[in-house]
């Protein structure tokens, strides 16, 4: 079941945040102006997805640390809940950073909890610290071993790939299974999303580096390795891998992400209208305060659409293209300008995996967050 069937409704429920992580792609957004997620809103957020899908899918995303937000967490889960009934599902990506009663919280109502979790103390707590400078390793490690221990919860882990962890994959791998973890995405570290694409910032262009090739090797390594101890270890690279999809994911569908600011994104890299900027493309509906109404863009939804392999003369010839459909529609754009760009860099890394690697013999338990 390809990313692209991953369908559900996200809600960015809030900018703050109670990490400082190096790398966050959306840091300088979240800085100006704090936000958090209508409740009126979102509620129209769920009936609308309700009536326009099959799916009782909920998700809770950042850009800023979701449980930050925790009592606009229960109650949009609460309408979630009492519109679906058991068919509701749930889940969170989270940076694993919360009290007891959080924790204890989640064990009960949530489905499924992906730990945004980079792996050995070391490597953790030099890119995700708190606000005073402190790591963070030893508190998510208590709160994952809780959830494991006492909740019917599926707790996995995405990791963010650096100079740091690259050659430590298979290490990284039994430092999750000891705690329980058996099922990770890796994600290679990608640039910030500003104002504009990264290919007109000389800054970004420059100050980004990434060795792709030693992420490849290592990965297939850790892959097997991972295999053979019932571990799941994943890339985003290969979430098109367990079937066969002209698009790559929800963006292209699109499904609603809703806004702190009141607007709704088509993509995870995507977190406020306001301040959009050249990825403008992805947001596709403004909430109206005064009609109590979503007005969508139906423009900018037919655009996203019509992002097919079909579309996209680099991709017609692809061995893979069936099994990646372009890569994601959000990286593209952000770094190359056009909803029909190309990264070359990861689709000679595709290829190779999908040449050494193959399709899954299975579809994914669990899909990329």
């Amino acid at each position: 079941m390809p990313h692209i069937k991953k369908e559900m409704i996200s809600f960015f429920l809030t900018t703050q945040c109670n990490l400082c992580c190096s790398y966050c792609y959306n840091e300088k957004e979240r800085e100006r102006d704090p936000h958090t997620l209508s409740l009126d809103f979102a509620q129209k957020g769920v009936d609308y997805f309700f009536e326009n899908s099959s799916s009782r899918h909920i998700r809770f995303y950042g850009p800023g640390e979701p449980t930050q937000a925790f009592d606009r967490m229960k109650e949009i889960y609460g309408y979630a809940k009492k519109k679906a009934g058991d068919q509701l599902s749930s889940e969170v990506q989270t940076n694993g950073v919360f009290i007891e009663k959080v924790r204890d919280w989640l064990g009960v109502n949530i489905n499924i909890i992906w730990v945004s979790f980079d792996g050995m103390p070391d490597v953790q707590d030099k890119y995700r610290c708190t606000k005073n400078g402190d790591g963070s390793s030893s508190q998510i490690e208590n709160n994952v071993k809780w959830l494991i221990n006492n909740s019917n919860a599926m707790v996995g882990a995405r990791v963010t790939m650096t100079d740091d962890n690259i050659y430590r994959q298979k290490e990284t791998v039994d430092y999750f299974l000891n705690l329980g973890i058996t099922r990770v995405w890796t994600n290679p570290l990608f640039p910030s999303v500003e104002t504009v694409a990264v290919t007109n910032d000389v800054t970004r262009k420059m100050g980004y580096s990434f060795d792709m090739d030693a992420y490849i090797k290592n990965f297939i390594e850790a892959y097997h390795y991972a295999k053979e101890k019932g571990v799941f270890w994943g890339s985003f690279l290969t979430c098109n891998f367990d079937g066969e999809s002209n698009r790559n994911c929800r963006a292209c569908i699109p499904v609603p992400h809703l806004t702190p600011d009141g607007y709704v994104s088509a993509c995870d890299m995507v977190t406020s209208g306001t301040r959009a900027g050249h990825m403008k493309p992805f947001i596709i509906g403004k909430w109206n305060e005064k009609t109590k109404e979503i007005e969508w863009y139906p423009k900018r939804i037919k655009t996203l659409q019509h992002r097919t392999v079909e579309n996209m003369p680099g991709c017609k010839c692809c061995n893979a293209s069936k099994h990646c459909a372009g890569y994601c529609l959000g990286e593209v754009t952000n770094e190359t300008g056009d909803l029909f760009g190309k990264k070359p860099q990861v689709c000679k890394a595709i290829n190779e995996l999908y040449n050494t690697l193959g399709l899954e013999d299975k579809p994914y338990e669990y899909l990329h967050p």
